[in-house]
């Protein structure tokens, strides 16, 4: 396989020595966090958000001040994002249903779909103050029908941002928290004296908010492991370097570490493309981040074939992958790692992340080869049961696990079988041997 790079990111070396000082800081913030409570939340936020309210939980009528000065036309169009997200969420969940199957005669096995009955929802609002994220996990979590949704952003400009908070309301969020960063993941995941500890964790961050939810991760649920935001432009020479380019850098302005890479056949477009991200970086008003992250995460690989580019794509399995070729399809049909998929030059990952009704919470750092993203079903868990309503299906059942447990020396586990079996069964079976 020949691939060329005609640009590279930073190397894998130092990206390491970065993760690995955030590692020390979250971890030394979550055990403040777990002895001290309330007071370490409180000296978090006061040093990185300059906020010490009297309670960081918002009461109903600081809701309502909030969603009243949210501008009409900012609350239409957050209703008309809601509304898709709910279609897409809804649909999915009325795929998933219980079942109950008779698999031999007396023999009933089944699974319900329960929710988890309490999550929290992180809404970054940092840089950009993320409102859609209020809609992926807070009206996805409630369409799971979760019975305790509690909803933590950090305070825009020394108080609560008013479209994040309609947002949250609006999806279903019980509880409404300005609070912000690792301080936030870990008042919600393990609780202090003020507020209860949530059973799984939802929602993208920083660096920072990553890092906390793979340490929380065991102690409660997580959606996935998420880090900075990544892109990639699956491209041929249907599509010019404009879009291409405009594709890359919009998620490169996420953060100073969010790759975007173009992979392509075409060494025209590809050279065309490093020429119009340079031309778009000196008009775009958030070059100052995307261009940081360009020069150290972009890149630009140039392959012989679409057979290439897939094999390429897959091994990187980035968070975005957007498709703009004459096989679109046939990446949709072969592609295996990815977080989500945007087909044709029509499509984007804006409309994505902020309205067209799929989750944006997407698995990020290769972890697209063993999970999708945040839907519907992060938020149930399929319970099995099992029931025998027959003499002869107790029987039945319990000579073969007889047999198969003393196969395997579990003696005990045997005679949880051989009693049904002398029981139902009136069969005179030995303690502690086979049923034969």
């Amino acid at each position: 396989m020949t691939v060329t790079h005609l640009k590279r990111g930073k190397p894998e070396t130092e990206r390491a020595e970065e993760d690995a000082k955030v590692r020390a800081i979250v971890e030394a913030t979550l055990k403040d966090i777990e002895t001290r409570g309330d007071a370490a939340v409180r000296e978090l936020s006061a040093r990185f958000d300059r906020y010490e309210p009297p309670s960081f939980r918002l009461s109903a009528s600081e809701i309502e001040a909030a969603i009243q000065r949210v501008p009409a036309r900012d609350m239409e169009d957050i209703r008309f994002a809601q509304t898709q997200i709910r279609r897409f969420a809804t649909a999915q969940r009325e795929s998933m249903t219980d079942i109950e199957v008779e698999t031999l005669p007396g023999v009933i096995l089944g699974h319900r779909n329960i929710p988890v009955q309490s999550v929290g929802c992180y809404v970054p609002g940092g840089k950009f103050p993320m409102v859609a994220s209020a809609h992926m996990s807070v009206l996805t979590a409630s369409v799971a029908g979760v019975p305790r949704i509690a909803a933590a952003a950090p305070p825009v400009q020394g108080a609560p941002h008013p479209a994040i908070v309609a947002a949250m309301h609006m999806g279903g969020a019980h509880e409404i928290y300005v609070l912000g960063g690792m301080q936030a993941i870990g008042a919600m995941a393990l609780g202090t004296q003020t507020i209860r500890p949530v059973d799984m964790l939802i929602g993208p961050g920083n660096a920072f908010v990553a890092e906390a939810k793979r340490q929380l991760f065991g102690r409660v649920g997580i959606d996935l492991f998420a880090g900075p935001t990544e892109t990639m432009v699956i491209a041929d020479d249907t599509v010019d370097a404009e879009m291409c380019a405009t594709d890359l850098l919009g998620q490169a302005e996420h953060g100073y570490n969010s790759p975007a890479v173009l992979v392509t056949n075409s060494r025209r477009l590809a050279e065309a493309t490093l020429a119009e991200v340079d031309r778009l970086l000196a008009i775009l008003p958030t070059a100052a981040t995307a261009a940081v992250s360009w020069r150290d995460y972009g890149e630009v690989i140039l392959c012989d074939s679409y057979d290439e580019m897939l094999a390429v794509a897959n091994d990187i399995a980035s968070e975005h992958v957007q498709v703009m070729t004459t096989r679109d399809d046939w990446f949709l049909r072969h592609m295996h790692s990815y977080g989500a998929l945007f087909l044709g030059p029509r499509t984007n990952v804006a409309y994505g992340d902020k309205v067209i009704g799929t989750n944006h919470t997407l698995p990020t750092r290769r972890a697209g080869r063993y999970t999708g993203g945040l839907w519907i079903g992060k938020f149930l868990k399929t319970h099995s049961y099992q029931r025998i309503t027959s003499d002869a299906a107790a029987t039945l059942v319990g000579e073969y696990g007889s047999r198969l447990c003393m196969l395997e020396g579990f003696v005990g586990h045997a005679e949880q079988c051989n009693i049904r079996v002398r029981r139902y069964g009136g069969r005179n079976v030995p303690y502690g041997t086979a049923a034969q």
